[in-house]
């Protein structure tokens, strides 16, 4: 009985962050070079803000062009889905955002990441409403902007069909209900582990594929995560990136360290050295690390 050991990407939620410019990034290294370094260096990022406000094409097609060709990004759900109006109006409001470009990502797009408040209480039926309206693939993604009547770029529209996959997270502890993870699992929907004391943490699988956001405890690593919670978070990746029970084929894993106005836990080198604790010697394509300095 064989098991695929599938792919692991793991990055830093967003990359122009102030902290990095001296440190990760060399001290003049221009800002529009700042995605192209931080996507060498790692391998993926999640853009984080398309959360604060709608994009445009250009944006997206911008970040398409600045980053190499086997890059991957997640992108985070807009506000006006889940914080605005959370999960209400979401057939107009999910085909905004993608109408925004998202698609124009193409081939470098991976998960969607859909956030919800920590107020927001775990409703069965707008949950429902919601993980049903979440477009799959492309042509959904034109159906669901069509039949909201919303204006899109005919690059959009010329797209071929790709499937979409999303993430949900949640920061209630109202959504421990078994029907949340049953729900998750229905539509395909990974549950984002959530690592942090403030928030559940979800480890069911409920997708073909698993989303970790690591948020940091400041209280037990004020300078960030130490090598033997790594390695333990490491131990957990491998697991899911390698499952031979029956059928099921490894998970692709997506990673990524926020918060790093706090220090460590947004930090890129721990990205990086998580990333180098899960490959390890066996790395089939491993980071094309470039200089840290001029």
């Amino acid at each position: 009985m064989g098991s695929d050991r599938a792919r692991v990407r793991i990055g830093t939620c967003g990359w122009d962050k102030a902290a990095w410019r001296g440190d990760f990034y060399p001290p003049r290294l221009p800002a529009h070079e700042r995605l192209g370094f931080a996507s060498r260096n790692l391998a993926t990022l999640e853009i984080n803000t398309t959360f604060h406000g709608l994009k445009k094409p250009e944006d997206f097609l911008g970040w398409y062009a600045d980053t190499p060709a086997d890059f991957v990004f997640s992108v985070k759900g807009h506000r006006g889905v889940t914080h605005d109006n959370p999960l209400g109006a979401a057939e107009r409001t999910v085909a905004a955002f993608f109408a925004s470009g998202v698609p124009l990502l193409q081939e470098k797009l991976g998960p969607i990441l859909w956030q919800v408040s920590e107020h927001l209480r775990f409703n069965a039926d707008a949950v429902t409403a919601f993980l049903t309206t979440l477009p799959h693939s492309v042509d959904e993604v034109r159906s669901l902007i069509a039949e909201a009547g919303i204006g899109v770029d005919p690059r959009i529209l010329d797209l071929p069909d790709a499937p979409l996959r999303h993430a949900f997270e949640a920061r209630h502890p109202s959504f421990g209900d078994p029907a949340f993870v049953d729900l998750l699992r229905h539509h395909n929907v990974a549950a984002v582990i959530t690592n942090t004391p403030e928030w559940p943490e979800l480890r069911e699988v409920t997708s073909d594929f698993s989303y970790l956001r690591f948020h940091g405890d400041l209280r037990r690593f004020p300078r960030g995560y130490d090598d033997e919670t790594l390695a333990s978070w490491a131990e957990l990746i491998e697991g899911r990136r390698t499952r031979s029970s029956g059928s099921d084929e490894g998970l692709e894993v997506f990673a990524y360290f926020d918060n790093p106005e706090n220090g460590g836990a947004g930090s890129p080198f721990t990205a990086r050295k998580l990333q180098q604790l899960v490959d390890g010697a066996q790395a089939v394509a491993p980071l094309p690390i470039q200089p840290l300095l001029f």
